[in-house]
């Protein structure tokens, strides 16, 4: 179990920086190709719907080439899509293989992430918190590799760096074992009575009381918040990352490689959190925690908006990534367990609405960036944390009326 957790972890320090390195080097691109903010948009919309794509068919995909087969089938297209990126083909090219990349590394997260949920019996948050560390890692340390490489004029070489990751990844996944873990994680498909069963065994719903794929009709209500919630949630974390750079070198006058660099103090503080998030999580319960980082979070964004020296923009951004270091992943884990027996569906769906909102705000930013400016940008970024803070709130209402079995009460 540990040789996988740490290959899980691995997994996510290369989807990390696939997530993160388009906004690192988006100054740079949008100059190379002559582009605005709103083409830059695209082609991270274009990525995310990949993504969304990719996190819906991994339950099928595994059903049928298992999970092994199916992060091999992922890692394999991110390569791939990264190899071409790095060529620095004609835009129209670019936009045609954003959406394998973000293909690749949806259904990777998706996958590796619900295996670890299913797998793991005990400290599911913190299992979940170490893999989120690790993304952090990845999303830290492309922007300050891209920073160094911007000051080098060889910024383009982000992409093979992703690529040659990637394919050490789909290397490792092809040829380690995992002693007894390997006929679970193998290459043949499930049997349909087998996935049924893993889907649904623990769920004891009385006949006729399922609705939605499976679902029972009590917990509909609070799916749809979660979906809402994880949507925005990746939506704006999406956003803010991939604008931040252009945001401070337009609003405090910084260095394009300094710009960078400043992205790494939003990432570094989200691996610091999410040190420290799953235990905290375990121990305060998983609805006062997420309470509390959101409520935080809120509350800097809206000062950031209002504050515009870089002294304040700089210490905000440190802080907006430690309130956001476990949200994404303790909420993950506390859908989970508030609704039993559906890991794989209900990880792949979650996943899958932020992927919609990892597709659909970027544009939306990037429109915001070019209409009406960065105090403009700033303002949306903000309501949305806002609008989450609601989501959030109600979600903790119905998930206290719901048995709890196994749940940290808050």
């Amino acid at each position: 179990m540990r040789r996988l957790l740490w290959l899980g972890c691995f997994s996510y320090l290369v989807i990390g920086v696939a997530h993160v390195v388009g906004g690192a080097i988006l100054e740079q691109l949008i100059e190379h190709y002559g582009l605005t903010y709103k083409d830059g948009g695209q082609w991270i919309m274009n990525q995310f719907l990949g993504f969304l794509v990719g996190v819906l068919l991994a339950p099928s995909i595994t059903a049928r080439i298992g999970k092994r087969g199916t992060v091999l089938l992922a890692l394999g297209l991110l390569t791939v899509s990264e190899a071409a990126y790095s060529l620095l083909l004609p835009w129209g090219w670019m936009l045609a293989f954003a959406p394998l990349a973000g293909l690749g590394f949806g259904m990777t997260e998706a996958v590796v992430g619900a295996m670890i949920i299913d797998l793991v019996k005990d400290g599911k948050a913190s299992a979940m918190s170490r893999l989120e560390t690790f993304f952090g890692i990845g999303a830290l340390l492309i922007p300050l590799a891209a920073a160094y490489l911007i000051q080098q004029n060889v910024w383009q070489v982000s992409f093979p760096i992703l690529a040659a990751m990637s394919g050490i990844t789909f290397m490792l996944w092809l040829t380690l074992s995992f002693g007894a873990l390997d006929d679970q994680l193998g290459w043949q498909p499930r049997a349909a009575e087998e996935q049924a069963g893993s889907d649904t065994s623990s769920c004891a719903r009385p006949a006729g009381a399922s609705a939605f794929f499976g679902y029972p009709y009590k917990a509909l209500p609070f799916l749809l918040l979660s979906a809402l919630f994880f949507m925005i949630y990746v939506g704006m974390e999406m956003s803010f990352s991939h604008y931040l750079p252009s945001i401070l070198i337009v609003r405090s006058g910084v260095g394009e490689s300094s710009a960078a660099a400043a992205l790494s103090l939003f990432w570094g503080m989200m691996v610091l959190g999410r040190i420290f998030a799953g235990v905290l999580a375990d121990r305060m319960g998983y609805s006062r925690y997420l309470f509390i980082a959101t409520v935080g979070a809120s509350a800097v964004f809206v000062m950031m908006a209002l504050m515009g020296q870089l002294s304040w923009m700089l210490a905000l951004v440190g802080l907006s990534g430690l309130f956001f270091s476990g949200i994404f992943g303790i909420a993950l884990v506390y859908a989970n367990v508030l609704i039993p027996g559906m890991t794989e569906r209900t990880t792949s769906l979650l996943v899958a609405c932020g992927g919609l909102g990892g597709a659909v705000f970027p544009r939306v930013t990037g429109w915001f960036m070019d209409q009406s400016g960065v105090q403009a940008t700033l303002w949306f970024i903000s309501v949305l944390v806002l609008l989450m803070l609601l989501l959030l709130a109600a979600m903790l209402v119905l998930g206290s009326r719901q048995p709890q079995k196994g749940l940290k009460r808050g």
